[in-house]
C-alpha cells in the first residue's frame, strides 16, 4: 500500500483520443479516460498508420484458401502484408511497455472474437480470430496484461488487468535496478497477492528470491521472471481469496474476541456464498492491520494492488463482482 509508479500502456487511438475510426468517429471509454490519470499512454491506430484514410471503407478478415487476410471489400485492397510489417516494426520498437488496451472486435486491433468472413460480398461470418495487429500483440506480449475496452467492463477482468498492470510495472522498475534485496522485498511485499493468484508459483519465486544457492544476480532475475508472469496470468478464484484472508486472520487471532472472530468468519462465509463482495471481509481485515499496527501486512499489495481511485463507484457494495 503506497505510491504507485506510472505504467506504460499502449492504447487504441480511437478510444477517446482521436476520431480515427473508419466512419470518422471515436469510441470514448470512461475507464480509459480515468486510467489516463495514473498511466502514460502511447496511442496507435494501425489502419491510419499504414495509410488508410479517415473516413475509409471498412476492412475485414477474409479467409482465402484457409489463410486469413485483411482486405477492404469495396476496393479489393489487401493490406495484410502492410499490417504485418507495421505490427512487427512498431512492436519491436516498444521499450518498457507494461500493458495494452485495444479496440474490441476490430479486424486490426481486436485480440479475440473478430469476425472472419468467407468472402468480400454480403456474406455471414463463418469464424472468429484475432485482428492482425492485436494477434501479434498477444503473440509477443502475452505475458503482459492485454485487454480490450469491451472486456474491461467486466469487474473481474478489470480487477485482474489493473492488478497485473501495476504489479508488472513494479517488477519492470525493479528489473532496471536489479538487486537481491530489492527482489526479496518485492517478493515479501507481494506475498499475499501472489498467494491469491498461484501458490505453487509463489513458492517457486520465494525459493529463487531467497537465493540460497548464491547464484549470479542476473541468473536469479532471469529465473524469477517466468514464474512471476505465469503467476499473474489468470485471475484468482474466490476460494483463493478466502485462503489468503484466513491466512491474514492468523496474525490477529489472539487479539480478537470470540465475537469479533465470528463476525469476520461469517463475512467470509457470506462471501463464499456470493452474498457479499470481496471488499467486505477485505476491509475488515484491513482494519485489523491498522488497529494492531502490523507493519508486515501494512506493506502487502494484496490490500491495495492499484490506486483506489480506479475502483469505480459501481463496483462497491452489491454492484461489485462477487467472485
Amino acid at each position: 500500500m503506497g505510491k504507485f509508479a506510472r505504467p506504460e500502456v499502449v492504447v487504441s487511438r480511437c478510444l477517446g483520443f482521436e476520431s480515427c475510426r473508419y466512419n470518422a468517429q471515436t469510441v470514448p471509454s470512461n475507464f480509459v479516460s480515468t486510467l489516463g490519470n495514473f498511466v502514460n499512454y502511447t496511442t496507435v491506430c494501425p489502419e491510419v498508420d499504414i495509410g488508410l484514410g479517415v473516413p475509409r471503407a471498412p476492412i475485414r478478415l477474409i479467409a482465402l484458401d484457409s489463410v486469413v487476410r485483411l482486405i477492404q471489400p469495396s476496393t479489393g485492397l489487401d493490406v495484410t502484408e502492410k499490417m504485418n510489417a507495421y505490427a512487427s516494426s512498431l512492436l519491436s520498437s516498444l521499450e518498457n511497455v507494461d500493458g495494452f488496451i485495444l479496440k474490441a472486435l476490430s479486424p486490426s486491433c481486436g485480440i479475440k472474437d473478430v469476425k472472419v468472413y468467407p468472402g468480400a460480398g454480403k456474406v455471414m461470418a463463418t469464424g472468429k480470430d484475432s485482428g492482425i495487429f492485436g494477434g501479434e500483440v498477444v503473440t509477443r506480449f502475452g505475458h503482459l496484461p492485454v485487454e480490450d475496452e469491451g472486456r474491461l467492463t467486466n469487474f473481474v477482468l478489470r480487477e485482474h488487468f489493473l492488478t497485473t498492470l501495476f504489479t508488472v510495472t513494479r517488477f519492470r522498475e525493479l528489473n532496471l535496478n536489479r538487486s537481491i534485496k530489492g527482489l526479496v522485498d518485492f517478493q515479501s511485499d507481494n506475498k499475499l497477492l501472489f498467494m491469491s493468484y498461484n501458490q505453487n508459483e509463489m513458492r517457486a519465486m520465494g525459493r529463487i528470491a531467497g537465493n540460497l544457492e548464491k547464484k549470479d544476480l542476473n541468473e536469479v532475475f532471469d529465473r524469477y521472471a517466468p514464474h512471476f508472469y505465469r503467476a499473474m496470468s489468470t485471475p484468482p478464484k474466490h476460494t483463493s481469496h478466502i485462503n489468503v484472508l484466513m491466512h491474514g486472520l492468523g496474525y490477529f487471532s489472539r487479539y480478537l474476541s470470540s465475537s469479533e472472530k465470528k463476525f469476520f468468519l461469517d463475512s467470509l462465509e457470506r462471501y463464499r456464498q456470493a452474498k457479499i463482495p470481496l471488499s467486505v471481509p477485505l476491509h475488515i481485515l484491513k482494519s485489523y492491520v491498522v488497529a494492531f499496527e502490523n507493519e508486515y501486512l501494512a506493506r502487502q499489495t494484496f490490500f491495495e494492488p492499484y490506486p483506489e481511485e480506479l475502483v469505480e463507484i459501481s463496483d462497491s457494495g452489491k454492484g461489485r463482482a462477487l467472485k
